[in-house]
């Protein structure tokens, strides 16, 4: 890893667009998510201690952790960065200059284009397992642990849970539409290894993804997905969610109009790293608390 994981947490974002994007949320999760930026200030958060010395203790076993590549986190962070990057592969520097800007959602039809719907429904699948296998690691625990991973989404809040509701939204709902669980499954049962194999989000993390071939692969990700699928119906139904509402939420910085809702989805695609942010917070969290309870 070429930065620590202090490093990481000092530099994460106060503003720009993937935390408007984040607080937009709030209404879906209203109070779970706080943007904590800086390693000390999160150890303050995560322990409630004030003691400077003891705040270095905590921090120094924190990045002996992280540091241990017997454990998983920098395969998570890995994860985490990866599966963003695919997502933000296209447009990002034509918008780099607009982030914290109201932006006009047409300015950038020559930019940006929306996915195709294999590619959205593939990439949203393999975002999904990646939250899977990133849990595992953190948790050391097999990468395979369909089970566990289902059983601890109830117990999902803070920014882990603020990761799952951008996933559900931003990858799910906008770009895909209301009825876009059914469509990734329908998609996932007639699909062949090699659709597969010509996805770059698969590619760029598929040597961590269970099941060996591609073939294997395929129906690992297909089951992963089925799984949680309840769960995701639960969410969104619980809330009364749909591509409108998500979208009037961001409304508030980003101006499109209703029958451009899949350029949205774009534009969320190439300007924000939310797994990445949200899933260096998480990292964050587990290592202190971990590093409190060793201390």
């Amino acid at each position: 890893m070429s930065k620590t994981i202090y490093q990481l947490v000092d530099e994460l974002p106060t503003g720009g667009m993937t935390v408007m994007a984040l607080r937009s949320l709030d209404v879906v999760v209203p109070g779970e998510w706080q943007n904590l930026v800086g390693f000390d200030n999160t150890i303050r958060a995560v322990t409630g201690e004030t003691d400077p010395d003891f705040i270095k203790q905590i921090g120094e076993r924190a990045v002996y952790l992280f540091n241990d590549k017997s454990q998983g986190y920098q395969t998570a962070l890995w994860l985490y960065q990866t599966v963003d990057r695919a997502s933000s592969a296209l447009g990002a520097a034509a918008l780099a200059n607009k982030v914290g800007e109201k932006i006009p959602l047409f300015g950038f039809l020559g930019n940006i284009t929306p996915k195709a719907e294999k590619a959205q429904t593939i990439d949203l699948a393999v975002k999904l397992v990646v939250e899977l296998v990133a849990f595992c690691q953190i948790n050391g625990i097999p990468g395979d642990s369909i089970g566990d991973f289902l059983a601890s989404l109830g117990d999902y809040s803070g920014e882990s849970l603020m990761r799952m509701a951008a996933l559900v939204c931003f990858d799910g709902l906008i770009p895909l539409g209301p009825d876009f669980i059914q469509m990734v499954l329908s998609r996932f049962n007639n699909m062949s290894p090699q659709e597969l194999e010509q996805n770059q989000s698969f590619q760029g993390v598929k040597d961590q993804i269970p099941g060996g071939s591609s073939d294997g692969k395929l129906g690992f990700i297909n089951e992963s997905f089925a799984s949680v699928s309840g769960w995701m119906g639960d969410f969104v139904n619980s809330r009364g969610l749909t591509p409108q509402n998500v979208a009037q939420n961001l409304s508030n910085f980003i101006e499109f109009s209703d029958d451009k809702l899949d350029y949205l989805g774009a534009l969320l695609d190439v300007s924000t790293n939310y797994y990445e942010h949200t899933g260096i917070q998480t990292l964050a969290r587990r290592l202190i608390e971990r590093a409190v309870a060793e201390i």
